[in-house]
């Protein structure tokens, strides 16, 4: 127990069988409950959470019967908290990459009021310097791209690190979210964000170490890569979470400012396009003033309803 809390946490485990134990030994004593999810791993890291139950009896073994992703695994590892009746929940990997002894900083807010989701931010300016030593550079450029994506399509514009899966979220918020719906492949951290948006959620970053281990497999995160996988889900996303909070949940008229802009640039740019292949490949005899005039309306109204559609979505993410 923690100031009066009930603590559990959640890891989503496969392929862990070198790393979990590790993981789990490292366990503080303010974690009232470990909820380990077998997302039907191949090798033998059942045998090794087994043996470490014997010694902590803690530790409880969830095992699904199909493969779902780690994001299927966590909400699995939620639910049952939530149904046990845990007062907040912590997620680290089952890869000894999140460091345990830190779990206040990411309790704390949640039971001060302060946000009801906190996640790690390797990024932040304490942490900063050590990360960038550490982090192999190969997923620095994805995590940077993704996270200006997804600053975009949750709202959160001042989280940093969306990848990062060392979080904490309460009770209320895991009772209220429709879980079915959420992303539970790799992308999940991206898909939960939106989410907790879309529900008027709070969230707050905190800073984390991250460990690194030599010659270790941990994170299957393929920086570039992940990053254009995900995309497509990030957009779809983005437009759910649009018609879910300012329509269906309550009106607001940024989502207007930012359907005009998503007719107005497009048309923009097509009309754009229209006027260089006239001038290139015509001789300029279809290219007008009044045009050109018409076409650089729609591109600045067009980034114009963007970016205050942006600035208010800014506002009511704070």
């Amino acid at each position: 127990m923690y100031k009066k809390q009930k603590i559990s946490l959640v890891i989503p485990a496969y392929n862990e069988q070198k790393l979990i134990e590790p993981t789990l030994s490292n366990v503080p004593k303010v974690i009232d409950k470990i909820y380990v999810v077998d997302d039907c791993s191949p090798d033998q890291q059942n045998d090794v959470i087994l043996n470490c139950a014997k010694k902590d009896k803690r530790i409880q073994l969830l095992k699904h019967t199909v493969n779902q992703g780690p994001g299927g695994a966590i909400i699995t590892g939620y639910l049952q908290s939530a149904e046990d009746g845990f007062d907040i929940t912590i997620v680290v990997g089952g890869d000894h990459q999140m460091d345990l002894s830190e779990v206040s900083h990411f309790l704390d807010p949640i039971i001060d009021g302060e946000a009801d989701y906190v996640k790690g931010n390797r990024f932040i300016l304490d942490k900063l310097e050590d990360t960038l030593s550490k982090m192999p550079k190969s997923r620095l450029l994805g995590n940077i791209l993704i996270t200006a994506l997804t600053k975009i399509a949750s709202g959160y514009y001042k989280t940093m690190d969306v990848v990062e899966g060392y979080t904490a979220i309460s009770r209320r918020a895991i009772l209220t979210i429709n879980w079915k719906r959420a992303w539970k492949r790799y992308g999940y951290p991206m898909d939960f964000l939106i989410r907790m948006n879309a529900y008027g959620f709070k969230i707050k970053d905190v800073p984390r170490t991250a460990i690194y281990l030599p010659g270790e497999r941990q994170s299957q995160i393929k920086g570039f890569q992940y990053a254009m996988k995900v995309s497509p889900m990030l957009l779809k996303n983005f437009l759910w979470r649009l018609k879910f909070k300012y329509i269906y949940r309550d009106f607001h008229p940024l989502v207007m400012f930012y359907y005009f802009s998503f007719f107005l640039i497009p048309v923009g740019l097509l009309s754009g396009i229209t006027l260089a292949v006239d001038y290139f490949f015509y001789g300029g005899h279809f290219v007008t003033p009044s045009r050109s005039i018409f076409t650089a309306l729609l591109l600045i109204s067009g980034f114009q309803f963007l970016l205050f559609a942006m600035l208010f979505d800014m506002e009511e993410g704070k």
